[in-house]
């Protein structure tokens, strides 16, 4: 069966040329916990991201 994932949050921010270092290091500590963290650029604005939070 498949891995189910549940969306937590999700919050447009400003754009950030280190964010990833703070998604990684999220994700490095907090697997143990189910959490999983997602960055990805908006679609519709260039200036800003999207930082999400997932329960895997």
């Amino acid at each position: 069966m498949g891995e189910k994932i549940e969306v937590l949050s999700t919050v447009c921010i400003q754009k950030s040329d280190d964010l990833y270092k703070v998604v990684d290091s999220l994700n490095r500590t907090l697997k143990r916990e189910d959490l999983m963290f997602g960055l990805s650029l908006d679609e519709e604005n260039p200036e800003k991201m999207i930082f999400t939070i997932y329960r895997t």
